[in-house]
């Protein structure tokens, strides 16, 4: 056996691991931890764009097709069901630093977010950066409270209740359009300074003071405020507002189930609608899906406080112009127009239960026989949707206009030229007497009230009849028919 160089076996060997070693370090990379180019992340509609940047190394161990991939944790900083927030295209950084922009989801909403940047090959995550403030504003503007009324009062002992608008009026984007929205609400200190004082929907307010609200989106300036309120405390005998609040809104969709309208506690409660005392409604609460003015009347015993809602369910009324049971000649064609006051409405048409392609507009006109069904949605507001149907059968006309007395028909049953069809002033009505007589010499028919019914029964063999049109005061007509199959 060959004796082995003990120096050149170890050589080789430290060269074998050098290669592995080599190869293992091409196949890996570092990434540092991301660098924000923001303090806190306040997005949009109209802005939705923030920076990154970070460090990997090596650079000749991104492989071609590698990706970086920005994750978003949990509010929390939690990395266990991240959000993709930006993804860059197969080998498009290849150097290193390299900055990248992402937009936050629109249910962003915390104090507490941080990101880390991951590559897919090689497969790497870098640590997690530092935690950051981040919202998305769905609502971002100005909106209003207590109807833009500046003053408000409460009985002593009681309370006045303040509520965001929905909708409000003029242009009024309320907040309560974005159910997953939070609200702080504040009483002024200073005309600088104020102090939160509940986290509601609303407000019961029993201390005068000066009040609004505004979006909870934490550490993010927004322009989603309200309207001050200044209340105070009524004077014994005093008779003071007390507001209605609707729990689904103002309209809301009646289709949906019913609302709560509820007011200030009190010592008791005496509820309307129209004017018109409502028996039993006598709680801080009432619960209708009916449309109307409501109002209330709540005893405090010094003082006694009442308000008024004019409820709107949000529903929408259609009409069709058209019977449900329509007749129309072969040819002819029906104009149907749908007439709805609802909001942003779409239109379907369907004939036998198929949808009439590009059929989307209120009016349609129809050409065919059938069984028609329009629906018509509302989208925006109340989601819901009316169905108008109506019927077209083909009208029959026993007695259509032809030029000539034919001599030509065949009876197989196709509808087509099945009968024989004579001029108008030839039937019934006319007193005309039609005769036709076969080729045997036999009369087949004799009538002065023709229908253009003959022959009424299919006939099985080709033949030729001759006929004789007497009208009144005129000589006959004369002539034969052939019949064919």
């Amino acid at each position: 056996m060959a004796k082995t160089n003990l120096p050149q076996f170890v050589l080789s060997v430290c060269s074998f691991f050098s290669v592995v070693c080599i190869g293992t370090m091409n196949a890996q990379i570092v990434i540092g931890t991301p660098n924000l180019e923001f303090s806190q992340a306040c997005a949009n509609e109209s802005f939705n764009t923030f920076g990154t940047t970070f460090m990997f190394s090596p650079e000749t161990g991104v492989d071609p097709s590698n990706q970086f991939i920005v994750e978003l944790s949990d509010d929390t900083g939690d990395f266990s069901n991240p959000s993709e927030v930006f993804t860059s295209n197969p080998g498009s950084i290849i150097e290193s630093p390299a900055i990248v922009y992402f937009s936050i989801p629109t249910t962003t909403t915390g104090e507490g977010y941080k990101i880390r940047i991951k590559s897919t090959n090689p497969e790497a995550i870098s640590t997690a950066s530092q935690s950051f403030p981040a919202y998305y504003k769905l609502q971002d503007s100005p909106f209003t409270i207590n109807n833009m009324i500046a003053n408000a009062s409460f009985c002593p002992g009681g309370s006045y209740l303040l509520t965001i608008d929905n909708p409000g009026t003029g242009d009024n984007d309320s907040p309560l359009n974005y159910p997953s929205l939070t609200y702080n609400w504040y009483k002024e200190i200073t005309s600088t300074t104020f102090a939160l004082v509940a986290q509601t929907p609303t407000l019961t307010v029993s201390q005068e003071g000066i009040y609004f609200v505004e979006t909870n989106y934490g550490s993010c300036t927004s322009n989603s405020f309200s309207n001050r309120v200044t209340v105070t405390a009524a004077t014994s005998g005093e008779v003071v507002d007390a507001t209605i609040n609707s729990s689904l809104g103002n309209p809301f969709c009646a289709a949906n189930g019913p609302t709560t309208l509820s007011t200030i506690n009190g010592n008791s409660h005496t509820w309307f609608k129209d004017g018109i005392i409502i028996p039993g409604a006598t709680s801080q609460t009432y619960i209708t899906d009916i449309s109307g003015l409501y109002s209330v009347k709540v005893d405090f015993g010094s003082c006694e406080a009442s308000g008024s809602l004019e409820l709107e369910t949000g529903d929408f009324t259609s009409s069709i112009d058209v019977d449900e049971n329509n007749l129309l000649e072969t040819g002819d064609s029906l104009t149907i127009t749908i007439s709805s006051d609802a909001i942003n409405p779409e239109f379907t048409w369907l004939l036998d239960e198929e949808e009439i392609p590009n059929a989307s507009q209120n009016t349609f006109t129809a050409t065919n026989f059938g069984t028609y069904r329009v629906l018509v949605t509302q989208t925006s507001g109340c989601i819901m949707t009316i169905e108008h149907e109506f019927h077209i059968e083909e009208l029959y006309n026993p007695f259509p206009e032809v030029a000539h007395i034919p001599n030509l028909i065949s009876p197989n049953g196709d509808g087509i030229n099945d009968t024989w069809i004579l001029p108008t002033q030839y039937v019934s009505g006319t007193n005309t007497e039609v005769v036709i007589i076969s080729a045997q010499g036999e009369t087949v028919m004799r009538t002065n009230d023709y229908f253009n019914n003959w022959p009424e029964d299919v006939l099985t063999s080709n033949e030729v009849y001759y006929y004789y049109i007497t009208p009144i005061n005129e000589q006959p007509k004369k002539g034969f028919i052939s019949i064919i199959k």
